[in-house]
């Protein structure tokens, strides 16, 4: 594979990593994490003037005709830099169903509005008993006339507490754990029986209980086939998957800088600690740690767009388990080196320990993608 950047690939990096690096330090981070909602809207702003919010949609929506690969620039940087902004949330999950399941009025209407930075997205499909399978849905949508009606409850919702539109799953038809009759609604945040109840997670970011209750939503906001949604949210979910494992080596390489910096000022017995030769050990090995996941986050993104489903999966879950395992390692190794002070709020260490934390446990941590994989090893050898 080339993994040589293009032009304006590169551009995009060092314009994402320039505007970061001389406005989203990690002083400039807290004050942000302390806003309502846990985000800046003026940061918002920015990102929609550099471009990057309409960044992964078709010229022909309002987009920039970006893939897999300007994401994981993208996120890279996010990760270096502890983003909190909802840019997984509207741009690669809720955005990510629009893109594919959104009719042409839909489009226009939502993907303009994203990519002008005026109105926020979340993703709403993970229930309280349905882990990480996105067909485990209790939630239903019965046709009511030309309408139709939700009732339910969605769980863990990334910045549902502050979008502006939810993008629900929801049961048309079939048993809790069918793969078929899924549905899709865009629901205004505002709409009538919809409430939230946001709070921050261990990372500094915030997710939202919602609750549905008769809530009526026009024919003209179900997305796509109103029985097929589940072969659009595994689609999503495998390049939200790329992209938070570029998120990762972002976070894990910054983690890895600071360590060794700390090794070199840091003092004990009248000399540098980072002359022990057992800690340049465990720093040569996080390096290799780090390595080993970079190559993997690039194979996710040259593979996001694989057309066989199946294949996509396994190959999105081979990505997630080194990307936690190494995220793991990594972590724990950047907190013992440190010593006390990497377990402070103070402190940035511990705080890209939690992202990689986090980002391990969305969509599937490393345990559940291993039987992934295995799972797809049996069938392909039983074919």
């Amino acid at each position: 594979m080339d993994f040589d950047l293009s032009e304006e690939q590169q551009l995009l990096k060092d314009s994402v990593e320039g505007f970061l690096s001389d406005t989203y330090g990690f002083e400039e981070r807290k004050k942000i994490a302390a806003l309502p909602g846990g985000w800046s809207p003026e940061v918002w702003g920015t990102f929609a003037e550099l471009g990057i919010l309409g960044l992964p949609f078709a010229e022909e929506d309002g987009g920039f005709g970006g893939g897999a690969v300007e994401t994981m620039l993208v996120f890279e940087s996010f990760g270096k830099h502890l983003v909190l902004e909802p840019y997984l949330a509207t741009v690669v999950l809720a955005g990510g169903v629009l893109k594919r399941a959104g009719s042409a009025e839909q489009k226009a209407a939502h993907i303009a509005a994203i990519a002008g930075g005026s109105s926020t997205y979340a993703l709403a499909t993970t229930e309280r008993h349905s882990r990480y399978d996105l067909f485990d849905v209790t939630t239903t949508a019965k046709k009511d006339g030309g309408s139709w009606v939700l009732d339910g409850e969605k769980a863990v919702v990334v910045h549902g507490g502050t979008a502006d539109h939810l993008v629900v799953s929801a049961r048309t038809a079939g048993a809790r754990r069918d793969k078929g009759g899924i549905g899709l609604f865009l629901v205004p945040a505002d709409a009538a029986g919809l409430s939230r109840r946001s709070s921050p997670t261990q990372d500094g970011t915030h997710a939202a209980e919602v609750t549905l209750s008769g809530v009526r939503v026009d024919a003209v906001h179900v997305l796509g086939d109103p029985e097929g949604g589940l072969p659009v949210l595994e689609a999503v979910a495998d390049e939200a998957i790329a992209a938070l494992c570029a998120e990762a080596v972002g976070a894990m390489s910054e983690l890895t800088d600071v360590t060794v910096d700390y090794l070199q000022q840091r003092k004990q017995f009248g000399i540098n600690i980072g002359q022990f030769q057992a800690l340049q050990h465990r720093a040569a090995e996080m390096f290799v740690a780090l390595e080993q996941a970079r190559s993997m986050a690039m194979f996710a993104a040259m593979t996001a767009a694989t057309e066989d489903a199946r294949e996509r999966r396994a190959l999105a879950s081979a990505a997630k388990v080194q990307i936690g395992r190494s995220a793991k390692f990594i972590g724990q190794q950047g907190i013992q080196l440190h010593g006390g002070i990497g377990m402070t709020m103070e402190y940035k260490a511990g705080h890209y320990f939690k992202r990689l934390t986090m980002i391990d446990t969305l969509f599937g941590d490393a345990d559940h993608h291993i039987s992934e994989v295995a799972d797809f090893g049996r069938l392909v050898a039983a074919a």
